[in-house]
């Protein structure tokens, strides 16, 4: 149920910038604790190969629900800034608001290198068959991964705690 005063629209908002987290962060879950371990059962032409199919879907839909992320965060500010300054008052973004833009921000950022960087040289070592340069790509791509979802359980747990 929305609070006092929340639109419908603010509430939509609030629904697509959670469901974007969800797939970001539940992604990142699944392929770091369930997916990978998994995998390792696999000869490296087969894990490799799986993984790259896997890590393309994936990094798709990442790429969409960053792009709602940013849509949907920055028209909340951008509305509840409008509102605070037409009822008078003077906006200034909450401390949980400017630890998840910037927190945010940094895990764009790691995604971009991720995506753009490492999985490109993954994709090049699978596609030459050189097994062990493409685990040591997956292997920086996991730890990236590790670190971007430990700072998007960071930003969960200081929306919620602040």
């Amino acid at each position: 149920m929305a609070s006092p005063g929340t639109t419908m629209l603010d509430s939509l908002l609030q629904l697509i910038h959670v469901l974007a987290s969800m797939v970001w962060l539940g992604g990142m879950f699944f392929a770091h604790f369930c997916l990978r371990p998994a995998a390792q059962q696999l000869e490296p032409p087969v894990r490799i190969g799986l993984l790259c199919g896997v890590l393309q879907r994936f990094f798709t839909a990442v790429t969409v629900a960053i792009a709602a992320l940013l849509a949907s965060g920055i028209w909340m500010l951008g509305r509840t800034a409008r509102q605070v300054v037409q009822s008078g008052g003077q906006f200034a973004l909450p401390l949980d608001w400017a630890l998840m833009v910037a927190i945010g921000l940094v895990m764009t950022g790691i995604f971009g290198y991720i995506r753009l960087v490492l999985f490109k040289q993954l994709v090049l070592a699978k596609e030459a068959g050189n097994w062990p340069e493409a685990g040591r790509w997956m292997a920086k791509i996991k730890t990236w991964v590790a670190t971007n979802l430990g700072l998007g359980v960071a930003i969960v747990a200081l929306v919620t705690l602040l």
